[in-house]
């Protein structure tokens, strides 16, 4: 971590002192950016759908080694965009969507074309119009936020953080890809963007199956790992962590002594019997002695599956029953485990290999509410990683939240400020 703070600190430092040589007049700075030889290609036929959101996304793996270049022709687009004095700041006031007029919308077409979104064609006018409007999107599906075509707190944000600080944070970034493509991350495997909140099941370099997910809160944070998936747990049990028995599960008790028996948790004692809550002293941490199990069900806190893979952490992935999270803009909700939208999908995906595991047999499996344990045939690698930035189409760079602050600068922990 120590390294990638510095690593950051001397990129951005390098743009500070490269932009104070930059011209400070808007025209010239956007006439700038349009002569770049590293801008980004604008699609010959200008017209609002030549920078729709899907334009954003791509099949290649984050973690594949052709990454490499694109997150490098993004360092010198943005070195070229900070010498040239950054984009403007576009006031966070008002809501500028379609049909709105307003003197703000000529600073937000100049930060937009500086960055890429918006082609130079569109010109210079107060009007928010569809080209606006599509580039917006644009530069919003690169942020990872909805793409709604309408101003609010989270684009501001994204949107005002200085080139010299996405530049440094590209370059922090690099390293890390530098790093996790040097190793055999294997042909197969399942990667964990923690700061995206997005998983990729991926398949010699290419990106097989996405999921949204929900990974953990900023003081239960996910951790950084690589192992492999060697077990599928259907209709399991739930034990829960010594963390959440301290922090969650005794105070709830201390005020709802039916809890256990609501949400169907067992309190099992270290010989295996079973324990009457009642005789527990909900007062002290007494209880975190004993074993929490929540029996297969609907309301079980991994739901459906459970994904095994060993590790140190004791973390794993798994489906929930509060589907709600995955619509959050900020999906950090969990004790550290990772929770995965369409899950089955992903199970099916890593039991490919696995014979008589196929969809059909997972789901009438499920039905059943027993608990099945299956050992992966071949077991598929799985990484967690912390990628806040990156790119893998030319023109295109991705950047999220700096949530755990790994980058080392406070501008790019939005959440936080907001």
């Amino acid at each position: 971590m120590k390294s990638s703070r510095r690593l950051f600190l001397a990129g951005a430092g390098a743009a500070v002192a490269s932009a104070a040589a930059g011209s400070a007049h808007a025209q010239n700075l956007i006439d700038s950016i349009i002569r770049a030889p590293r801008r980004g290609a604008w699609n010959d036929q200008f017209d609002a759908g030549a920078t729709t959101p899907e334009r954003v996304s791509s099949n290649v793996a984050i973690l594949n080694p052709t990454t490499i270049p694109y997150v490098e022709q993004a360092i010198a687009q943005y070195q070229n965009i900070a010498a040239s004095g950054g984009w403007p700041i576009v006031p966070a006031t008002k809501k500028l969507q379609t049909g709105v007029i307003d003197p703000d919308v000529e600073l937000l077409r100049q930060r937009l074309m500086i960055s890429g979104d918006l082609s130079p064609q569109a010109g210079m006018s107060p009007a928010f119009d569809t080209y606006v409007e599509a580039a917006l999107k644009r530069f919003q599906a690169r942020h990872g936020l909805p793409a709604d075509g309408v101003t609010g707190k989270y684009t501001y944000a994204a949107m005002n953080v200085p080139a010299h600080i996405r530049l440094g944070q590209l370059q922090t970034n690099l390293q890390r890809l530098h790093e996790w493509t040097s190793r055999d991350l294997g042909y197969r495997f399942v990667m964990v963007n923690i700061p995206a909140a997005h998983i990729q099941a991926a398949e010699n370099g290419r990106v097989a199956l996405s999921h949204t997910a929900v990974v953990g809160k900023i003081d239960r944070q996910t951790p950084i790992l690589s192992s492999k998936i060697n077990e599928i747990i259907l209709n399991p049990y739930w034990n829960a962590p010594v963390s959440i028995i301290k922090k969650d599960i005794i105070p709830v008790m201390r005020t709802n002594p039916n809890y256990l028996r609501d949400n169907n948790i067992r309190l099992i004692a270290p010989d295996g019997r079973e324990v009457d809550p009642i005789t527990v002293d909900w007062s002290t941490d007494e209880a975190a002695k004993y074993r929490f199990r929540q029996d297969p069900g609907k309301i079980n806190a991994m739901a459906s599956v459970k994904i095994n893979f060993p590790n140190q952490h004791a973390v794993y992935m798994h489906d929930t029953p509060q589907q709600q999270f995955f619509r959050d803009q900020e999906r950090f909700h969990s004790s550290g485990c990772v929770r995965v939208q369409n899950v089955r999908d992903l199970v099916t995906w890593i039991l490919r290999d696995t014979a008589g595991w196929d969809r059909r047999t997972i789901e009438t499996t499920i039905q059943t509410e027993m608990d099945k344990r299956i050992p992966v045939a071949d077991p598929v690698p799985v990484h967690f990683a912390y990628i806040s930035s990156w790119s893998s189409t030319d023109g295109v760079v991705q950047f999220r939240d700096d949530i755990y602050g790994m980058d080392g600068v406070q501008e790019l922990q939005m959440s936080s400020t907001l």
